[in-house]
């Protein structure tokens, strides 16, 4: 990399997956959860995080400004509101994350000929006007500003020029170059990024100008791209947790950062990040969002460091890196098996998630050693991914209207699976209901829906196994829809559930995707039980 194209060995992490990752289909986070994972992006190092759209809707407005307020410290990452080039968005945006200690206002335009014409219904001479009185606008209100010009990839590089060095005439201080519909190949967006810096007025090597991408994953390129520009003079980098986002998603976190990370003599840089808050970061962000992590996902796939043939293994076995280019710790997997058995206490299990980076209160530990002990009950050992099970599943976020206190199954071969659950109401009375149903999971919601009486749309329903042997501990995730057939909300709500029992696991997952859904959509209509009441099987 020639040192006349780069102004900082720094590439700052740009994170928007409360924003553009929350635009996944499935993927509505709550306020609450919202606020949980910007607190998480805040220990991981990201520089800047996007919280959302604070004009979309009154609750992206309340958690934009609660994350502005609660991780927008001094000691924190920049706070940034999207909006688009619109003076009502613009103001609603500032009003959002003002109380941060460091705001950014972003704001973007479609500048191709596709989105002009039949999107924006502009001309590029107004599509040029409408960026100078908005970035205005923008920078008259707050210091820091990133513009966008969206489908840069598909728009004359020319006309860019022009669009981008009016947004810096009028305050711009971030110039993100989104590749919004993942069009692009490497090659071809480097040399776009490239021929911008160069010949853009007041935002050349040395300005103060830091150019951005944004790059998305249509054609698998996203990762690929964001380098690509990176090596171009880019010094931010837009991504998402996993990757998630529209259609095939975003450029991943993680890939990037560790692209860098390990192979930094090619590249010469670094981030901020803290990359043994990677894997756990990850996790959360999928549970909360319903949106489980392929088994091959670079990086934070089960299988990412998993080797089954026996040329790997036995070159593995003898020298690591023979077949791992990174170690599983570096990105905050535990090589440990034994960690904490039956007999452990209190403090040394509150030591160990310690040493595994969670800040965890008296509540939360009383929450999670209660689990510990069912699992060190049912397994031998109880391993870190064991205890990153159950800090996510304690640490769901959300108001427990409906708890789960017990679940009985009967099911094989002869007979009708039946399920039995003792489940306990907002007001402490509790219920007692049994149904049957196709199988012992079937059975087991069909007898919480009898005492919830939440109606709703099973999704998507996915288990898998988080750690070994046959007394494992499982993990379901499960997505709903509130109404009686799919096309009656667009929202849909996830939840997640651990046990070394699946069954009970899946209960879990549904009946926290029941309070997730409560959380969001209100108490009104929820039943009250008088003492305890037992539903008949079948009703």
């Amino acid at each position: 990399m020639s040192n006349d194209t780069v102004s900082s060995d720094v590439v700052h992490i740009f994170d928007t997956t409360l924003r553009d990752g929350e635009q996944s289909p499935g993927a509505t986070l709550t306020s609450a959860e919202k606020l949980e994972i910007a607190r998480q992006l805040k220990l991981l190092g990201v520089d800047i995080i996007e919280a959302g759209f604070p004009a979309a809707s009154p609750d992206d407005f309340e958690a934009v400004k609660r994350i502005a307020h609660d991780v927008g410290t001094p000691d924190g990452p920049v706070i940034c509101g999207l909006a688009r080039a619109v003076e009502s968005d613009i103001r609603t945006c500032w009003e959002s994350i003002k109380v941060a200690a460091k705001p950014r206002i972003h704001t973007f335009l479609g500048t191709s000929d596709i989105h002009l014409e039949h999107q924006m219904r502009l001309t590029r001479a107004e599509a040029i006007e409408r960026v100078r009185e908005m970035v205005s606008l923008a920078s008259s209100l707050c210091d820091d500003v990133e513009f966008s010009p969206m489908d840069a990839g598909r728009s004359d590089p020319d006309f860019l020029v022009n669009i981008l060095a009016i947004a810096v005439e009028c305050g711009a201080t971030t110039l993100n170059i989104p590749d919004t519909v993942g069009y692009v190949m490497p090659d071809e967006y480097a040399a776009l990024i490239a021929k911008l810096i160069r010949e853009t007025p007041g935002a050349g090597v040395g300005s103060g100008v830091v150019w951005s991408v944004h790059c998305h994953n249509d054609l698998g390129l996203a990762t690929a791209n964001s380098l690509a520009g990176v090596v171009a003079g880019a010094r931010q980098v837009e991504v998402t947790i996993n990757g998630i986002g529209e259609r095939a998603g975003n450029t991943s976190l993680e890939e990037v950062v560790m692209a860098l990370h390990t192979r930094s003599s090619m590249f010469n840089l670094h981030t901020n990040i803290d990359t043994k808050q990677i894997t756990r970061t990850s996790r959360m962000v999928s549970n909360y969002t319903g949106i489980p992590i392929q088994p091959n996902k670079a990086i934070v796939g089960a299988n990412a460091f998993a080797h089954e043939a026996g040329i790997h293994q036995d070159g593995v076995l003898k020298e690591k890196s023979t077949y791992e280019i990174m170690t599983p710790q570096s990105v905050g997997l535990s090589a440990s098996q034994l960690v904490l058995g039956k007999h452990s206490g209190r403090h040394a299990l509150k030591v160990r998630l310690q040493e595994l980076g969670y800040d965890i209160d008296d509540q939360t530990l009383k929450r999670v050693f209660a689990g510990f002990k069912e699992v060190a009950d049912a397994k031998k050992t109880v391993t870190d991914a064991d205890l990153q099970a159950l800090m996510n599943d304690a640490a769901q976020g959300i108001q427990e209207y409906f708890k789960l206190l017990d679940l009985q199954v009967a099911c094989g071969t002869m007979g009708l699976p039946t399920a039995t659950v003792k489940v306990e109401h907002p007001d402490g009375t509790i219920s007692v209901a049994a149904c049957v149903g196709t199988g012992p999971v079937d059975a087991s919601y069909q007898a919480i829906d009898s005492v919830v009486h939440m109606p709703n749309v099973l999704l998507e329903y996915s288990v898998h196994s988080i750690t070994e042997g046959i007394n494992a501990l499982g993990e379901v995730t499960v997505r709903i829809t509130p109404g009686a057939t799919i096309e009656e909300s667009p929202l849909t709500f996830g939840g997640y559930g651990a046990d070394t029992d699946i069954v009970v696991a899946s209960a879990k997952a549904y009946v926290a995707a029941l309070n997730r859904m409560i959380t969001a959509l209100g108490t009104e209509g929820i039943p009250a039980e008088g003492a305890i009441a037992t539903v008949g099987v079948g009703d």
